[in-house]
């Protein structure tokens, strides 16, 4: 499990390399992907992949918008990156591969799986955001 949150650190690190995010912020984008997933690990053995990856999102959310008002940086930064630890790449990768092996059965599980994994980080997404906005407006 440490090798996989120490993984996840430096995937989402540069990734951030890659788009550019300030030097600044490198190491903030990092923690909160390897935080993220941690959480996704965690909650993985006592819940689905899918509620996990609801749960990684959640946390990645709220913590993408602590660092943004601590760092006085747009939430976006600390969110694109930390969050791509939890991106379905692997699952669409298998339903395509079903796809040419001609197992449509195992490509439509796969399918809807990452359908619904991309569905939870969305909602996740924004509950976050809506409730940080709504406590900003209340101020």
């Amino acid at each position: 499990m440490i090798i996989q949150v120490v993984s996840a650190f430096f995937a989402t690190l540069f990734f951030s390399i890659i788009f550019r995010i300030s030097t600044k912020n490198l190491f903030f984008c990092g923690i909160i992907g390897a935080v993220g997933w941690l959480v996704y690990l965690l909650t993985l053995t006592i819940e689905s992949i899918v509620f996990s990856s609801f749960l990684g999102a959640i946390i990645v959310s709220i913590l993408s918008h602590i660092f943004a008002k601590i760092r006085k940086t747009p939430v976006t930064v600390f969110l694109i990156a930390g969050i791509i630890p939890l991106v379905p790449g692997a699952i669409l990768y298998k339903a395509i591969y079903f796809i040419v092996a001609e197992d449509y059965n195992m490509s439509t599980y796969y399918f809807i799986q990452s359908l619904q994994i991309a569905g939870a980080i969305a909602v996740a997404i924004f509950l976050i955001a809506s409730v940080t906005k709504s406590s900003r407006i209340r101020s």
